[in-house]
C-alpha cells in the first residue's frame, strides 16, 4: 500500500521545525517587516541579537583551544602544523591583497563618489569620534605584542583569538614533548571538554531565528531604507564587486581542490544566513569549524587557519575599505595618482591586519589611509557614517567564505584534506551530523546513510562527531 503524502502544510510546519535554514529564513523576513513597520521598536528587539552574539562568543576560545590541541596531538608532527600556519598566511596575504586590487579597480571604473562635490569643511566628525570610541589601530610591534599572551585566563576572558592560539599551540607542542606515558589523562580529558563545548553550541544555535529577528529589526528600524537611495551607486559597486571577488575565489578553490563553492554555500546556507542576518561571522565560527572537519578539513588544519583567519583574512573588510577610500576622494573632488593608490594598497595590507575586534575599525583603517596620503582630509571618513552598517552583510559574508576556501586550500595544499569526502558531503551523499547527536540520528531523519557509517577515513580526516562508544581505540603516542 503505497504510503500517504503529507499535506503542504505538514510539509512547512516540518521544514520549519527540523531546518535551521528555514527557521533564520523567515525570522529575516519577519524581522525586516516589523522594522520597517514599526521603526520604533528597535532599540527593544536589539538585545535579541547582542544577547545570541555573547552567548555563542563565550564558546569562541574554550573550543579553538580545544580543537588546536588535538589537532596537533592527533597529527603527532609540530612541523606539519608549523607549515599550516605559514602556507595560511601566504595564502592570505595573497588573497586579501587581490581583493584590495579588485576594489581598486572597480572604484576607478565606476566612480561611485563622483559628482558629489562634498565641502568635508561641512562633515561632523563627532560621529566618527563616537563609533571610533577614541582607539586606534596597533602598529606592527603593538600586533605581534598584542598577539602573546600575558596571562592565560585573560586570553580566555579577553576573547583574544590569537592569543588562545598560541597557548593552544604550546599545549599542543607540550604533550607531544612529554609524550602519552607521561599525562595519559590530559588528552582525553580536552577532547572531551570539546564534545561538551559543541553541546553547548548545538542548545546555543536554537536561538539563532530570535537573534536574526531581533538584529533585522534594529537594523531596518534604526537606520531604515531610505540611506539605500543616497549611497545606491556605492553599495550596489561593494557588493557586485565582493561578487566578482567570490567567482574568482570560486574559481581558485575549484583548481586547487576540485571542491565547488557554490554547493559549498549550498552547504552551509543556514550558517550563511545566520551570518548575513546578526552581521557576524563570529556568530557562526563553531558550527562552521564542526561543517568543515565533517567536510574531510583535518582538526589542525581547521583548528589553526580558521580562527587565524579572523584576524589576517579579511576579504570582504579589503574590498570595502579600496572602494571607500576612492569613494571619499572623489566625493570632495580630489584625483588621486596612480602612486598614490598604490600607497592606499600598501597602507591598507598594513592596517586591515589589526582590524579585528577594534570598535569601528573600518574608520580607524580609512582615517589612517587619509592621512598617510595627505591628500584627502580626515574627517572626510564621516560621509561613509550611514552607508556602514548596510556593509556590514557584505563585509561578514564575504570574510567567512574567504576564511572557509582558505581552509580548504591550504589543507589541499598541505595534504590534510580527504577531497573525496569532502565532494560527498556537499553533494550530499554525506548528512552533516550535530556533534551532539547520537550516532545515525541526523542521516535517519533524512533517509540517508549516516555519516558515521561510512567507511573509516584516514586518521587526518577523522569525523570528529564520531561517539567515543564507537571508536574506543587506543590513544595515540605523542611522544
Amino acid at each position: 500500500m503505497p504510503q500517504s503524502v503529507p499535506s503542504l502544510p505538514r510539509r512547512v510546519a516540518r521544514m520549519l521545525r527540523t531546518s535551521l535554514f528555514a527557521q533564520v529564513g523567515v525570522a529575516l523576513v519577519l524581522g525586516i517587516v516589523v522594522g520597517r513597520l514599526w521603526p520604533d521598536t528597535s532599540t527593544t528587539f536589539q538585545p535579541l541579537g547582542d544577547g545570541f552574539v555573547r552567548l555563542i562568543k563565550t564558546v569562541i576560545s574554550p573550543l579553538v583551544f580545544c580543537v588546536v590541541v588535538v589537532g596537533i596531538a592527533k597529527a603527532g608532527n609540530l612541523k606539519a602544523f608549523g607549515r599550516i600556519g605559514l602556507k595560511a598566511l601566504i595564502w592570505f596575504e595573497v588573497a586579501s591583497t587581490a581583493a584590495l586590487l579588485i576594489g581598486l579597480i572597480g572604484a576607478n571604473v565606476f566612480g561611485p563618489g563622483s559628482g558629489m562635490n562634498v565641502d568635508p569643511s561641512k562633515l561632523d566628525t563627532s560621529a566618527v569620534d563616537a563609533k571610533t570610541a577614541g582607539g586606534s589601530l596597533p602598529s606592527t610591534s603593538e600586533f605581534i605584542l598584542n598577539a602573546l599572551p600575558q596571562s592565560a585566563i585573560g586570553a580566555f576572558a579577553e576573547n583574544a583569538l590569537l592569543q588562545v592560539l598560541v597557548l593552544a599551540c604550546l599545549t599542543g607542542a607540550a604533550l607531544l614533548h612529554l609524550g602519552h606515558t607521561k599525562v595519559p589523562k590530559i588528552l582525553p580529558a580536552i577532547e572531551q571538554a570539546q564534545e561538551v563545548i559543541f553541546a553547548i553550541v548545538g542548545f546555543i544555535m536554537k536561538l539563532a531565528p530570535l537573534a536574526v529577528f531581533g538584529a533585522m529589526v534594529h537594523l531596518v528600524g534604526e537606520y531604515g531604507l531610505g540611506v539605500m537611495k543616497t549611497y545606491a551607486k556605492l553599495i550596489i559597486l561593494c557588493y557586485a564587486v565582493a561578487l566578482v571577488f567570490l567567482v574568482l575565489l570560486g574559481v581558485a578553490l575549484k583548481l586547487m581542490t576540485g571542491l565547488s563553492l557554490w554547493k559549498f554555500v549550498r552547504y552551509t546556507r543556514a550558517e550563511m544566513l545566520l551570518a548575513l542576518g546578526t552581521a557576524s561571522s563570529e556568530s557562526v565560527m563553531p558550527r562552521m569549524m564542526q561543517k568543515l572537519r565533517q567536510a574531510g578539513a583535518r582538526d589542525d588544519a581547521v583548528g589553526l587557519v580558521l580562527p587565524t583567519g579572523y584576524s589576517f583574512n579579511l576579504d570582504g573588510a579589503s574590498i570595502y575599505l579600496s572602494i571607500g577610500t576612492l569613494f571619499i576622494a572623489q566625493a570632495v573632488g580630489v584625483d588621486l595618482s596612480l602612486s598614490q593608490q598604490i600607497t592606499v594598497i600598501l597602507v591598507l595590507m598594513l592596517t586591515s591586519k589589526g582590524m579585528a575586534g577594534i570598535p569601528g575599525s573600518a574608520f580607524l583603517a580609512l582615517s589612517a589611509t587619509a592621512s598617510s596620503l595627505g591628500a584627502i582630509p580626515a574627517g572626510a571618513v564621516a560621509l561613509l557614517l550611514g552607508v556602514d552598517r548596510i556593509m556590514d552583510s557584505m563585509r561578514v559574508v564575504t570574510n567567512l567564505l574567504g576564511n572557509c576556501v582558505a581552509v580548504f586550500a591550504v589543507s589541499k595544499w598541505e595534504g590534510a584534506l580527504d577531497t573525496d569526502r569532502a565532494k560527498k558531503m556537499l553533494d550530499g551523499e554525506i548528512q552533516f551530523v550535530e556533534e551532539e547527536d547520537e550516532p545515525g540520528e541526523e542521516s535517519a531523519k533524512a533517509g540517508e546513510p549516516s555519516a558515521r557509517a561510512e567507511a573509516p577515513a584516514p586518521a587526518q580526516a577523522e569525523v570528529p562527531a564520531q561517539s567515543k562508544a564507537e571508536t574506543k581505540e587506543p590513544a595515540p603516542e605523542l611522544g
